[in-house]
């Protein structure tokens, strides 16, 4: 049924001058996984020609992890489960950013 199944913690290379790498301050990172997902590599040049950028790897296989609108105000795709590192008093780093970029959209657009 599908792809083998990617479990359990894994490093993840995050691209230079990405969102992600600034959101996690660190080229690396290591996060949890359980899927049998990913991206078909024959569409990847299509998608990237077409704005979406791949700036997350897992080290061990280079499966493409994260994938970022870099456009948009704030667009992130994770193939990994942030939400099993993230508490109600010290929320993740993806989670924590997402809320304040939609603080500032909204902030922005009530200024218009």
């Amino acid at each position: 049924m599908g792809g083998s199944m990617r479990l359990g913690s894994y490093t993840c290379n995050l691209a230079p001058g990405s969102r992600i790498m600034s959101i996690y301050d660190s080229s690396t990172v290591v996060e949890r996984r359980r899927h049998r997902y990913g991206i078909n590599p024959e569409y990847r040049d299509v998608l990237s020609k077409c704005g979406l950028a791949f700036t997350g790897a897992a080290e061990d296989r280079d499966l493409p992890e994260v994938l970022e609108l870099p456009d948009h105000p704030w667009f992130i795709g994770v193939q990994f489960h942030p939400e099993f590192q993230s508490t109600p008093f010290k929320s993740h780093p993806l989670f924590l950013s997402f809320v304040i970029s939609t603080l500032q959209v909204k902030k922005a657009s009530s200024r218009s």
